[in-house]
């Protein structure tokens, strides 16, 4: 049987209306929606960060300050003038060479193509780098980078493992004040909280477009295919904020201008892909496969917070506070005592209306791989159903990946005829 290609890039979303030529070799105007999707797109492949150049030549002293984004307070880089450039390795469009000198084989690959991206002189435009909690290998790549770029700013960003106000919120406290100082010393002056609540009000605004963005996909996932919005949340790891909240705004609207075809899908949640990405081609994949994926924790630091922080308070310790009793439950954070295992997951199927759940992780996650197994056994007892694959972020051959989605859509979709 003939394979079908191993990279699916090519390929246009599920229910996308192609342009429709016309007499005399004129196309028809290309939707709105579709532009914005194709901007989203070059900005997804462009590894030379040329949005990130540009932002910085557009006015004297501008810096950039890049992270992995897991979660990291992107609001303090804000406030001091800077912008937040999410760095989430080479995917599938380099090859690694010189990064595989410096880790072993048996770990993720995101950061030997971190490091690839930086020995390369892709990521000159950065100031620094701020590592977030995520796992060991992160944490050594922080260590890794100091030693590679030592005339850059690099701070490795802990967070507590204690979630009591007094203690582990004093402890972030402390650590955000740090990268505060940091970053003031960096551009010459210290960051203000009038700056800092400024911020945090952009943040907010933007996470709320994002809350939007999600119940609209989980209300339409046919409107607004996955592979879409994930494009337009790459976007926002290397626009300004604002920039990025007036876009996906421009999205909703336009996504309800074209009328796409509405297909009996399997719902599922896909989880497990908080910090090295899948290849685009892997979600178009379990797309084209037979699922509408309603909820996912893709590049969690833009929906980490779960409501409004308050601006007209203390602002770190606003964020704090956030942080602790307000944030997303994920592998990457330690905590143990304010939800039970799965329940953030159990809550994720129910509100958005999912059948399934497809655990994503990419090899050698420990965080991930670590979890599933609990996860499963929590959705067993609930039986709700799911299925599990890995992957790399150069995963090239979909073939597989695409029929064990299929299969499980349709068993799905044969369970509940049943």
């Amino acid at each position: 049987m003939t394979q079908p290609p191993s990279s699916l890039r090519s390929l246009p979303p599920e229910g996308a209306q192609l342009p429709v030529g016309r007499p005399g070799g004129q196309s028809a105007p290309q939707p709105e929606v579709l532009k914005i999707v194709a901007r989203c797109e070059a900005l997804f492949e462009d590894l030379h960060f040329n949005a990130v150049k540009a932002w910085k030549d557009g006015a004297p002293g501008r810096k950039a300050i890049g992270y992995m984004p897991v979660y990291v307070p992107r609001e303090i880089i804000h406030a001091a003038g800077m912008l937040p450039v999410g760095i989430l390795g080479g995917g599938d469009q380099i090859e690694v060479i010189q990064g595989d000198a410096y880790y072993q084989s048996y770990i993720c690959r995101i950061p030997r193509s971190t490091i690839e991206l930086g020995l390369t002189g892709r990521l000159d435009c950065l100031d620094g780098m701020l590592f977030p909690s995520i796992c060991d290998v992160i944490r050594n790549l922080s260590g890794m980078w100091q030693i590679l770029f030592p005339t850059k700013y690099v701070r490795y960003v802990d967070v507590p493992q204690n979630y009591e106000d007094g203690v582990g919120g004093k402890f972030y406290i402390q650590e955000m004040q740090h990268i505060r100082d940091d970053l003031g010393k960096l551009r010459g002056r210290a960051i203000t909280d009038a700056e800092l609540n400024a911020s945090i009000a952009a943040y907010n605004d933007n996470r709320q477009a994002l809350r939007d963005l999600y119940a609209y996909r989980a209300a339409k996932p046919w409107q607004a295919p996955t592979s879409e919005v994930y494009l337009l949340q790459r976007a926002g790891m290397v626009l300004p904020v604002e920039e990025h909240t007036a876009l996906v705004r421009q999205y909703l609207a336009a996504a309800e201008q074209l009328q796409r075809p509405k297909r009996d899908n399997a719902r599922v949640v896909l989880t497990g892909s908080f910090c090295e990405q899948p290849p685009l081609a892997l979600i178009k994949s379990i797309e084209m496969a037979g699922c509408y994926v309603v909820d996912d924790d893709f590049m969690l630091v833009g929906r980490w917070l779960l409501d409004e922080v308050p601006a007209d308070g203390d602002p770190l310790a606003e964020l704090s506070k956030a942080f602790l009793h307000r944030s997303a439950s994920t592998a990457a954070k330690y905590d143990t005592k304010r939800e039970e295992k799965g329940v953030f997951l159990l809550k994720q199927v129910k509100t958005r209306g999912a059948e399934g759940v497809v655990f994503a992780a990419p090899s050698f996650c420990d965080p991930a791989l670590l979890e599933r197994p609990m996860l499963q056994d929590v959705l067993a007892q609930h039986g709700v159903a799911h299925t599990a694959f890995k992957y790399a972020e150069n995963t090239g051959q979909m073939a597989p990946i695409r029929e064990q989605a299929g299969t499980f859509a349709d068993s799905i979709k044969l369970w509940s005829a049943a």
